[in-house]
């Protein structure tokens, strides 16, 4: 199936539904921050189907969509902004919305990882999404989160807390040179020069600095870099469940659950739960590290399946009518 999202964005997907008539609760499951295909392949895993298999047994139906610009959807991932990709999920939250089978009122958003920002921002301004579950989500701005991976994984790869801090600084000192850029060329160009004047001690090749830069400069990366989570997460109003794992170390929970349930204080429905044992993909891990994820078998631990289903299948539930 397909969704038409702007022009020359056709997005490509799978909706799972459950057996019977309907109609249905569901949910659109909504990629992290990288370009990835519907079921969000990482490392041989696919936790998305796996999330979609649970979900539509449990009488839910799924929408999951690659990406645009990846697998069979068209468009330019490389070009889009976390504007583009709130059209894109709105895209998908109206089809949905026009099918017989599904109850319009009963759709809800799962966001996974530091990507986190664009549930929030589609059900601040959409008060009919019933629900929003964020795994892994952040609560503080995206330069803390990934400040504070950095500081967190960095020893894991043999870097001394010296270099940790210098790495750190070239990076704060590019963000502030290419803030106020009119495009993603002046941005490189001006982090480019930053790089040059600082960054002899961490970056050892052109090629690094032309990556680096690259990386740091287009329109997507600089807006989620620059992004505070906690406005938008005070304007939404429908329930919230934020879960994190407790040996995650890329949004690290002692970090970013207490700034989302501050932020979320004035909603009457957010659920907040850090589980133990699992690392930033939910997996039981023993050590949390990035390097550690391919070599789990577990694509998704039991307890974050089933503390989510448990959860959607609450609030997915119809609305009773008193008479």
């Amino acid at each position: 199936m397909t969704v038409e999202s702007a022009p020359g964005v056709r997005l490509a997907g799978t909706l799972t539904l459950p057996e019977g008539k309907g109609p249905f609760p569901a949910v659109v499951l909504i990629t992290g921050s990288a370009g990835q295909d519907r079921d969000e392949t990482i490392l041989g895993h696919k936790p998305f189907a796996v999330i979609a298999d649970r979900l539509t047994r449990d009488g839910i139906a799924v929408l999951r969509m690659d990406d645009r610009g990846v697998a069979q959807s068209t468009g330019d991932f490389a070009a889009a902004t976390d504007d583009d990709f709130v059209r894109d999920v709105a895209a998908d939250v109206a089809f949905l919305r026009n099918r017989s089978d599904i109850d319009p009122k009963r759709i809800g958003l799962i966001r996974p990882s530091e990507g986190g920002v664009v549930a929030p921002k589609v059900a601040a301004r959409d008060p009919q999404i019933a629900f929003i579950v964020l795994l892994a989500g952040p609560g503080v701005p995206l330069s803390q989160v990934l400040a504070a991976q950095r500081a967190r994984l960095s020893p894991a790869m043999g870097q001394t807390p010296a270099k940790i801090r210098r790495d750190q600084r070239l990076i704060d000192h590019v963000m502030a040179a290419m803030r106020g850029s009119k495009d993603a060329a002046e941005a490189k160009a001006r982090a480019m020069k930053v790089i040059a004047s600082e960054g002899s001690a961490t970056i050892r090749a052109n090629g690094q600095a032309e990556m680096m830069a690259t990386a740091l400069s287009s329109g997507w990366m600089r807006d989620l870099l620059d992004y505070d989570p906690r406005p938008t997460l005070a304007a939404v109003t429908c329930p919230i469940l934020a879960l994190n794992g407790a040996r995650d170390g890329q949004v690290l929970p002692e970090q970013n659950l207490p700034a989302i349930r501050l932020a979320t204080k004035a909603n009457p429905d957010v659920t907040i739960v850090e589980l133990p044992g699992l690392n930033h993909l939910f997996q039981t891990a023993k050590t949390g590290t990035v390097g550690e994820y391919n070599d789990i078998e577990e694509t998704i631990a039991p307890l974050a399946l089933n503390t989510m289903a448990d959860w959607i299948g609450k609030h997915a539930k119809p609305a009773v009518t008193l008479r």
